[in-house]
């Protein structure tokens, strides 16, 4: 197996060398003057990147934990919602409504189809609970658009926004969505350990009557506006948040955004310069993550592992019914076009390797001509 590697999954995804470095340093405590400000900045900068004046809560935990906590303060025993699922990650909602409890009206969509805000109308509901970026198919929602239809209905609105945010727009307040959650190792370009859920107070005003401690908001509320945590929080995780949320604000999230759209761009043509056939949708939206089918006759688990064991690149395999199916190339957070043409150029000579009738170079070409030519 080769040493270098190349980290090119939706998530984790690469971190930038000043972000290692700030976990580097000495560990601090969390109560010790030398944290509170780098804490109190990091509350800041989230907030900046939400795009919200609310509070956005902090966990030292998983993405799945910030969703879990959503759930956990919103849904009592027999509360009716609704999850919109077209992928591994809404049932993922689907799955932590009913451990829960929920009296649950699925709208479930076949996995690659993208969520109608028209199918949503009439569905009343506590809460409707959305994945803004489904990235085990590349599709990325509507998200204003089925928020203003289940704001019509009467609903709150819940985003699983793990990958979204500081990706593609999110408009946390203009959009008027009451809980957005989000985790550090995605487009935030920080290591797995901490997540987040912005929190309106119409869905403070509307906690549930189910048990809950570690992620009961009103505590870390509480403890968060005295510029404290709740809990032992992963201060050097936080440290490293800090230098990544810098180093996003300072290019600005419009460029951010554009940037994503451009490798998407890139990504998409490379794909359809071999030949192969793009699952996720051929269209700007698909920012986050490029899903391809494999050629007939060829295992997706094949071009991965082999991706991985011959030149160190991880790419991600299909989920669920996907699995063996298609690959996936991320390029959300710490990407540049070199990255997508690297890991294009492995796919043409893995899936040459494997039998597949693959013109060679031609990939690479496509993806650096349409990311320098083509703008948003």
């Amino acid at each position: 197996m080769p040493e270098k590697r190349y980290l090119m999954t939706p998530g984790p995804t690469p971190v930038p060398p000043a972000v290692l470095a700030a976990m580097a340093a000495p560990v601090v405590h969390h109560r010790s003057p030398e944290f509170t400000p780098v804490f109190e900045r990091t509350l800041a900068r989230l907030r900046e990147v939400y795009r919200t004046d609310g509070d956005v809560l902090m966990f030292t935990a998983s993405g799945t934990g910030a969703m879990e906590s959503a759930v956990a303060n919103l849904v009592s025993p027999g509360d009716r919602v609704v999850v919109a699922s077209a992928g591994s990650f809404g049932e993922r909602w689907t799955a932590l409504v009913r451990a829960y409890g929920a009296d649950v009206d699925e709208l479930a969509y076949e996995w690659g189809e993208t969520p109608d805000p028209a199918d949503l109308r009439g569905r009343e509901a506590k809460v409707v609970f959305l994945t803004h970026s489904e990235t085990s198919t590349g599709v990325v929602a509507d998200i204003r658009g089925l928020a203003a239809v289940a704001k019509e209905n009467g609903s709150l609105v819940a985003v699983d926004a793990v990958s979204s945010l500081g990706a593609v727009p999110l408009e946390t307040d203009e959009w008027a969505l009451d809980v957005v959650l989000s985790g550090s190792q995605k487009a935030l370009m920080t290591p797995p350990g901490l997540s987040f859920a912005s929190v309106s107070e119409a869905a403070y005003a509307a906690r549930s009557t189910s048990p809950r401690f570690y992620f009961d908001w009103e505590r870390i509320r509480r403890a968060q506006q005295q510029l404290d945590a709740a809990y032992t929080p992963a201060v050097s995780v936080i440290a490293a948040l800090d230098v990544a949320l810098g180093i996003l604000l300072d290019e600005g999230l419009d460029a951010v955004f554009e940037r994503h759209v451009r490798l998407g761009r890139a990504c998409r043509a490379g794909a359809k310069a071999m030949g192969l056939e793009l699952f996720s949708p051929d269209e700007d939206s698909a920012a986050v993550v490029t899903a391809i089918r494999a050629p007939e006759g060829i295992d997706a688990t094949d071009v991965v592992k082999t991706l991985l064991h011959d030149h160190g690149i991880t790419i991600a395999n299909g989920q669920g019914p996907l699995k063996g199916q298609i690959f996936r190339i991320g390029h959300i957070g710490y990407f540049d076009v070199f990255d997508i043409t690297t890991a294009l150029a492995a796919v043409e000579l893995v899936l040459a390797e494997l039998g597949a009738d693959i013109e060679r170079g031609v990939a690479t070409a496509r993806a650096l001509e349409v990311y320098e030519h083509t703008h948003v």
